[in-house]
């Protein structure tokens, strides 16, 4: 029964990434072929305001089916993902039994190497069992998911840290439980006390409470409007190092970098002294504090709201100069009009631009590659027949929700 659910929960996998793939391989083929010019309807192709109109209500429709395809094809991911997390955990306890094994042929057997294995075997079996538990969401990687649905670095930093302290813990617990003297239990008690893990102590103070006044941090810039966030679609491994539109990103990358080698530090320490918690050094310690400072700083330093400097006529080639007309196009200019991450064609299809009390979705302009509107720095929109001649507010709405500044525009007969 188990391996038949292994097998069909493989085959959807399977199916959901082969109809995603399909589904953006179609939505190229028929955006290039409407940038062309080609596939337009003889009814709409003498009108350049119709044919715009309709080239961008087709792609909307085709974005719209790769975004479900998308969404399905995350789900299947999340699955894989939930068994892949409970596999590289074991595979981590037997490469941990096999260097027991390894070390232990000059040295010898002794009562540390057992208390490590069965600590990496608790270990083991609380992550599998916290896999299980949240297996509708990516099994071990719930907890690292932040609202955005995109891996959050500041939770996987937090999260190694806590793993490496339980299992020192666990790990100079189980071996109290084997010491059959009362002097090598002291010993072992004197390894916990504080003159040993004030430097782990500290890393993980620092790590945790980063981990919550980020999330305080983004939350409130948010509700704010200073910061502009969208959802993705799947949770992706360059999240910890990139930003939301998918670029490298340095608070991040150092962050995840200085974590690394100081965890890879403090299990060689607990390794060579398994007696004691393992004894970060202060200079280590300042490092880590410098890198956490410098990652929320870049946290807090982040996001802005969309900006409309200027609101201008859009001229083609051979038009007269004259004022801005019911039925004309404009061309709002500023910045921040496509938030990070908002740069998919169903996302580009949600920006709307209010004109007086009128709004008015922002039409794709297919170009072989992309799309040459919307842009992050210029949008261009019709003037409906609905607005009133007359002074009208010119307002952005972003595909996150957030309005931009008005701008006033005198609109003539």
């Amino acid at each position: 029964m188990a391996v038949q659910e292994a097998e069909q929960c493989g085959t959807c996998s399977h199916q959901a990434r082969e109809g995603h793939r399909r589904a953006v391989a179609e939505f190229i083929a028929r955006r290039d072929q409407l940038a062309a010019g080609q596939g337009l309807p003889a009814a709409v192709a003498h009108s350049p305001g119709a044919s715009r109109q309709w080239v961008s209500d087709e792609l909307t429709e085709s974005a719209r089916t790769v975004a479900d395809r998308g969404r399905a094809a995350a789900t299947a991911w999340l699955h894989r993902v939930r068994r892949g997390s409970v596999v590289t955990v074991w595979a981590a306890f037997a490469a941990l039994a096999l260097a027991q094994l390894v070390t232990a042929m000059g040295a010898g057997w002794t009562g540390a190497r057992t208390s490590g294995l069965l600590a990496g075997l608790l270990v083991g079996a609380l992550l599998t069992a916290a896999a299980w538990l949240h297996r509708e969401r990516g099994g071990l990687l719930a907890p690292l998911i932040g609202d955005d649905n995109r891996l959050s670095t500041s939770r996987a930093v937090a999260a190694s840290w806590v793993l490496v302290a339980g299992y020192a813990v666990l790990f100079l617990s189980l071996q109290q439980a084997w010491a059959s003297s009362p002097a090598e239990r002291g010993r072992l008690s004197a390894g916990l006390a504080l003159s040993h893990g004030a430097g782990l102590l500290c890393v993980l103070a620092m790590v945790c409470a980063i981990a919550v006044v980020v999330r305080r941090v983004v939350a409130r810039r948010l509700a704010g409007l200073r910061l502009q966030k969208l959802r993705a679609d799947r949770p992706r491994p360059a999240d910890l190092l990139c930003d939301d539109a998918g670029r490298g990103n340095f608070a991040d990358a150092q962050y995840l970098l200085v974590t690394t080698v100081t965890v890879v530090f403090a299990l060689i320490r607990l390794a060579r002294r398994p007696e004691q918690l393992p004894e970060l050094p202060w200079g280590l310690v300042l490092l880590v504090a410098v890198s956490a400072a410098t990652y929320f700083a870049g946290k807090y330093a982040e996001g802005s709201r969309p900006v409309v400097l200027s609101v201008v006529r859009a001229r083609e080639a051979g038009d007269l100069d004259g004022p801005i007309r019911t039925g004309d196009d404009i061309e709002i200019r500023g910045a921040g009009f496509v938030p990070p991450g908002a740069g998919t064609p169903d996302l580009l299809a949600r920006m709307v631009v209010r004109i007086g009390t009128v709004h008015v979705h922002v039409p794709l302009i297919p170009v072989p590659g992309g799309f040459a509107n919307p842009t992050d720095t210029a949008l261009t929109v019709p003037i409906p027949v609905e607005v009133e001649p007359g002074q009208v507010d010119v307002q952005v709405v972003t595909a996150a929700g957030v309005e931009s500044n008005r701008c006033l525009i005198d609109v003539t007969d």
